[in-house]
């Protein structure tokens, strides 16, 4: 009985030490913060301010890092093997979800999987907008579908990548409209915009953040939103939902670790982001981008992941191989 209650204590005491010293020696040097996408999307423009805030909170640089390709999907799977000691996390967007499934779909071994990761918390979720160039003659979604539909396949719109968060939802509108455009996939969604603001492009789903600067120049003009209700950035952009289509779509921004990172280091991760995202400096540059802050712990975010899941599994499914449209 006595060697049972030793052990017990030698137990309780290795597991106190750990968690003391993830407590004290994490951070001890800098961390990578991993945004699988160029600079200039969603996940970089709210990816910078919340690494700053972050150090803030740790006393320890936090380095964001761009690693774009396949949409997104190198980046992702390098953090996906990275060394599991908190020095090295990723922002990344929805197609974190999606990415797996389109493997699958196509019978590919998968890049990753999504029990790679652990959620460390939700930054923002903000449903992206239809935008088209100022030159184009659409002034309503109406008008849009009626030239598409006279002239299948001819008109151009821009993504950010095969089956990514600007990808995903143009397939749900087109679907949905029964109507047929031209795809230009690039790397990224700052690539994504110069396409359609240089007239390679038309138009494309674009985050709000990235959309507000150029419509506010006129350079774009903004048709509709796939959130379930307006953005309160654009109170005068309709929702897919108020024209008729059954559709909503979210481009999300959320922290992650390699799952096997100590259940203490992740805690300290957790509570480095509660604190950044009530950061004065944060809340501002969130403002700036016209993104709503939609943070979310780890078991709050498991949970929003399990539910979107679901609905992006159905929506790659629907979409189909790309190569079988051709």
């Amino acid at each position: 009985m006595n060697r049972r209650i030793v052990t017990a204590l030698v137990s309780l005491c290795s597991m106190v030490s750990v968690a003391v010293f993830a407590q004290d020696g994490f951070p001890s040097r800098p961390i990578s913060m991993v945004v699988p996408f160029p600079p200039g999307g969603m996940a970089d423009l709210a990816g910078r301010p919340l690494a700053h805030a972050m150090e803030k909170a740790l006393k320890q640089p936090v380095v964001l890092l761009n690693k774009p390709g396949a949409s997104g999907a190198v980046g992702m799977q390098s953090v996906a093997v990275a060394k599991p000691d908190g020095y090295t996390i990723m922002n990344t967007l929805v197609s974190f979800q999606t990415i797996p499934e389109v493997d699958s779909l196509f019978g590919r071994q998968p890049a990753y999987s999504r029990d790679q990761f652990a959620p460390i918390a939700l930054i923002a979720a903000d449903p992206p907008i239809l935008v088209v160039g100022v030159d184009t003659p659409w002034k309503s979604v109406k008008e849009l579908v009626a030239d598409a539909k006279k002239r299948p396949g001819e008109i151009i719109y821009s993504s950010s990548g095969l089956y990514g968060p600007s990808h995903v939802p143009m397939e749900m509108f087109l679907h949905a409209a029964g109507i047929r455009m031209r795809h230009l996939p690039v790397v990224g969604g700052s690539p994504a915009m110069t396409a359609v603001l240089g007239g390679n492009a038309t138009m494309w789903a674009s985050p709000p953040a990235m959309a507000a600067p150029h419509a506010a120049a006129g350079k774009l003009r903004m048709l509709a939103g796939w959130g379930a209700v307006r953005h309160p950035s654009f109170p005068d952009v309709p929702t897919f939902r108020e024209l008729g289509y059954n559709i909503e779509f979210y481009v999300w921004a959320g922290l992650f670790a390699p799952v096997a990172t100590p259940a203490p280091v992740q805690k300290i991760l957790r509570d480095a982001v509660k604190v950044a995202v009530e950061d004065a400096d944060f809340k501002a540059a969130m403002s700036k981008i016209q993104t709503p802050i939609a943070y979310k712990d780890a078991p709050e975010f498991q949970k929003f992941l399990d539910s979107d899941y679901k609905t992006l599994a159905e929506a790659v499914k629907r979409v189909g191989k790309i190569e079988d449209k051709k």
